[in-house]
């Protein structure tokens, strides 16, 4: 008993998985029925893909002990770039390519600037946020670019599955999500990320090559923001200069509530998820329950900073827990 109460104790994410079907048990009363009918739940999974992806990469990012505050910049300049090619007559995909190109350079750069002269990332990120932000403005030249009618929408909109239940970007997302996960828990370059963020020292001691761990995080963190961008503005039709305004915080919050240490080295994709999918649920059962909207940000705030006081709570017990076995 007192080994399987230490696992649920080292594994927040499992605590964050009880609070969300908690709060969906409590919304569903709430709603009279409606918040788990097919046509909300078509609603809150069409909108996963966008903020997971983000929270997936920002995730990774945390656990080699590093931030990325520009990702939601990032989410709006990566589908204006393609845009703006797009609507100059190429073709879809080389625009894509080339926009995701955009996003891995800046990932690139919040990187090489914060590992070159030792800046922490918070700092480094805070300014590509705005630096990121004014570009997608600038090149927008204050009208969202028009984009052909003869796009691959389908391949990212279209819903399927029975009913329609999702769209065809949660597939998308499952396998980024997949992908992710076997990166970090079936590979070396996984363990180093755990390292790097962990003990860094001790990583570097070990011949891991901490820089390119962390740059390699900076960059998969935007690329996926650059795709999760993508997927919105082919959602919406148009790539507003203003999308993604926030987001940041929100990954960071999902990442946080999913049980990824702050202090680097603990996380885990599913707990991400989790967390992407509590911001979600929040969002979505407030308005069914006809709670004031303004409420939503003080409901995420307040779980983001009881969840690193419950985190930490959990594993200090964790660890008493499993003195106590070998006594």
């Amino acid at each position: 008993m007192k080994r399987l109460l230490k696992v649920y104790m080292e594994k927040p994410e499992l605590a964050a998985g009880m609070l969300l079907i908690l709060l969906a048990i409590v919304f569903q009363f709430r709603s009279n029925g409606f918040f788990l009918s097919p046509d909300n739940l078509r609603g809150v999974l069409g909108l996963i893909p966008e903020t997971g992806m983000v929270a997936i990469g920002v995730t990774l990012l945390m656990i080699s002990g590093e931030f990325d505050l520009s990702v939601g910049s990032v989410f709006a300049l990566m589908p204006m770039v393609a845009g703006k090619l797009m609507e100059g007559e190429m073709a879809f995909l080389p625009a894509v390519l080339i926009g995701l190109a955009v996003a891995a350079g800046i990932g690139l750069l919040n990187g090489l600037i914060t590992l070159r002269f030792g800046i922490p990332s918070f700092i480094t990120t805070l300014g590509m946020l705005f630096i990121a932000r004014s570009l997608t403005v600038v090149i927008s030249g204050g009208f969202p670019p028009l984009l052909p009618d003869e796009l691959p929408t389908w391949l990212f909109t279209q819903f399927i599955g029975p009913g329609g239940l999702v769209r065809v970007s949660f597939l998308w997302f499952v396998l980024v999500a997949v992908m992710a996960s076997a990166l970090l828990s079936l590979t070396n370059f996984g363990n180093w990320v755990k390292s790097t963020g962990g003990f860094l020292e001790a990583a570097a001691s070990l011949g891991i090559p901490v820089r390119s761990v962390k740059v390699s995080c900076f960059v998969i963190s935007s690329l996926l923001a650059g795709f999760a961008g993508l997927i919105q503005v082919l959602r919406l039709g148009s790539p507003l200069p203003s999308i993604g305004e926030g987001l940041e915080l929100q990954a960071v919050a999902a990442a946080v509530i999913g049980g990824t240490a702050l202090t680097g080295g603990v996380g885990t994709v599913l707990g991400a998820i989790i967390g992407a999918l509590l911001i979600r649920v929040i969002d979505n059962g407030l308005v069914l329950s006809q709670v004031d909207g303004n409420w939503f940000k003080f409901a995420i705030g307040s779980l983001t900073i009881l969840a690193v006081i419950g985190n930490s709570w959990l594993r200090r017990t964790a660890r008493k827990i499993r003195v106590e076995v070998k006594a």
